[in-house]
């Protein structure tokens, strides 16, 4: 059984070791970079960030299973692969203790930028002493974008701060408000009524069709001048354009990102130089939630080596 581990060796967390360990009889191999030259010979694909398109699958001589070691399966064309009858699976955030090590890390994003971390940081160059003021999240109010797994997660973490939260949930009669813990919840068509009472907004939808660029020019205008946005999830909901113009202009007070519009990202570009807090796509990457994945993903391959029904299934 030959495994395309598609990502640098050390990518993720320590993943590929962890999962070589927990099934040393299976030849695991990684491309070394987010991309594959061919699929040929491989019986199963890890795609993490590469694109697998219908051009690409075309070439897999032998696939059986298009694994994902993480929930978001946008980059794999999920319909090329049912047309040659490539299964296609995932790992979803709540099963695998992702969700929380995400929700743990939106609060750092959300302190870092509250404390003023660039302030903090000149401060201690500059050998001042309680300096800059920050802000405390208590009596805030959190707009959570995207009730699933992570969005959960976070609501639980953030009841001990004290903070007002408001969320909005692709369905809006699937549970209430309460049942959630939010003072307030709506469909996406109310998106402008989240922004406008925020004081941070967090994204922690799946990127689609329907959500891409969910912050443009026109929400991001939306939003409360001393308001910060949080993205967890996927870099195409944010128009990168839009964004620096927003921070550039003072529009939003300062974004917290984990994910970007390309991946890794330009340390050069521009954007950065406005009060953003980027930390490399690890909201994820934690002792528990590897661990947690690493025993899904392997299941999973058991279960093809075994013929029995594969769990977490796309199609």
């Amino acid at each position: 059984m030959r495994v395309l581990f598609a990502a640098p060796m050390n990518a993720w967390g320590g993943f590929l070791p962890g999962i070589r360990s927990e099934m040393p009889d299976v030849q695991f191999e990684a491309s070394g970079r987010f991309e594959v030259d061919t699929l040929a010979g491989y019986d199963i694909l890890i795609p993490t960030m590469t694109r697998i398109t219908g051009e690409l699958l075309k070439g897999a001589d032998r696939l059986k299973l298009i694994q994902q070691c993480g929930a978001g399966l946008e980059g794999v064309d999920v319909q090329a692969a049912r047309e040659r009858g490539i299964r296609v699976a995932n790992v979803p955030t709540d099963i695998s203790g992702n969700a929380d090590s995400v929700a743990e890390l939106a609060i750092y994003l959300m302190v870092g930028l509250s404390r003023d971390f660039r302030g903090m940081s000149r401060s201690l160059e500059a050998g001042k002493m309680g300096e800059p003021r920050g802000r405390a999240l208590s009596g805030k109010t959190v707009g959570i974008v995207g009730i699933g797994g992570i969005g959960r997660a976070l609501i639980r973490r953030l009841r001990g701060f004290d903070v007002r939260m408001i969320g909005i949930k692709r369905r809006k009669s699937e549970l209430s408000a309460e049942e959630l813990g939010l003072e307030w919840i709506g469909a996406p068509e109310d998106l402008h009524e989240l922004l406008g009472r925020s004081d941070y907004v967090v994204l922690s939808l799946p990127l689609t069709p329907d959500t891409f660029h969910t912050m443009n020019p026109e929400t991001l205008r939306l939003m409360k001048p001393d308001a910060y946005l949080i993205n967890l999830a996927r870099g195409g909901l944010v128009d990168h354009d839009a964004l620096g113009q927003a921070l550039a202009s003072g529009t939003i007070a300062g974004a917290g990102l984990d994910v970007f519009w390309d991946e890794p990202p330009d340390p050069r570009d521009p954007i950065f130089r406005h009060n953003v807090l980027a930390t490399p796509h690890v909201a994820g990457s934690t002792d528990i939630s590897i661990r947690g994945i690493v025993k899904v993903v392997a299941e999973n391959i058991r279960r093809l080596e075994q013929n029995l029904e594969l769990r977490y299934m796309a199609w």
